[in-house]
């Protein structure tokens, strides 16, 4: 079995001004210094990255967006280009997030445009994907989530995956305080790697897998000690610098 980095991501949403964005920064980057055995992503808001991109220069902390048109330029007011990440510094971009799909009703079929325009440009996509309550008491967690990934799979092909990450996010379990138990999370991550082996056994060894609804530093051990899970998509957590770091240290 492939040796996979954990990688742990911050997804900061929209939260934050340049008055607790600058502390917040500081605060990861100082602890990272520290050594932490994970790879760190921070995904702030689009306003805040260059802020962001220039607080983290010179540290090992990767830079991310959490979205990204499909299109690759031209007239659409208000969209950020994968080419215009790019150029900011950006190694990954989220896509399909939950509140992307649920909220603001991106389909399958969307989030797999913004994956390959993503993949084109040379990002690395961190595609989520996971089912809502309703989906988990009907019994329909696997049939969800098998539709979104082979949404993507038929669009970009499995190929392109070589170059992503995947987070399984259970929508009940995001800002809820509540978050899947170590095997229940262990179960569907381990679907997902089943499911990529179907096409590219190679492909699905080398995926890392991350984790995200109401990851914790009191929880993160022991999810991140499960033989499919390779990490975290952190969300309110990443919004304190010490909660941040030692979740980042759990993958110790």
């Amino acid at each position: 079995m492939t040796k996979r980095q954990v990688l742990v991501a911050a997804n900061w949403k929209m939260n934050g001004t340049l008055q607790t964005v600058r502390p917040l920064l500081k605060g990861i980057a100082a602890g990272c210094k520290e050594g932490i055995p994970a790879e760190v992503a921070i995904c702030p808001p689009f306003i805040y990255l260059a802020e962001t991109a220039t607080l983290l220069s010179g540290s090992d902390i990767s830079l991310g967006a959490q979205n990204v048109s499909e299109h690759a330029s031209g007239a659409h007011t208000g969209e950020i280009s994968a080419a215009m990440l790019k150029d900011l510094g950006c190694k990954y971009v989220i896509i399909g997030h939950s509140e992307r799909r649920h909220i603001y009703g991106e389909s399958d079929a969307a989030v797999a445009r913004k994956f390959m325009r993503a993949v084109q440009t040379g990002l690395i996509p961190i595609l989520c994907v996971g089912e809502e309550l309703s989906d988990r008491e009907a019994g329909q967690t696997e049939e969800v989530v098998a539709r979104q990934l082979d949404a993507v799979i038929q669009a970009a092909s499995i190929g392109s995956f070589s170059k992503a990450v995947i987070a399984y996010e259970p929508v009940w379990a995001i800002g809820t305080g509540r978050v899947a138990t170590q095997d229940q999370a262990q179960e569907v991550h381990a679907f997902i790697r089943l499911r990529l082996a179907r096409h590219d056994s190679g492909v699905a060894d080398r995926m890392r897998i991350l984790y995200g609804g109401s990851v914790k530093a009191a929880n993160a051990g022991d999810l991140f000690s499960m033989a499919d899970i390779d990490g975290g998509l952190i969300g309110g957590a990443s919004l304190q610098a010490e909660e941040f770091i030692e979740i980042c240290r759990a993958a110790e």
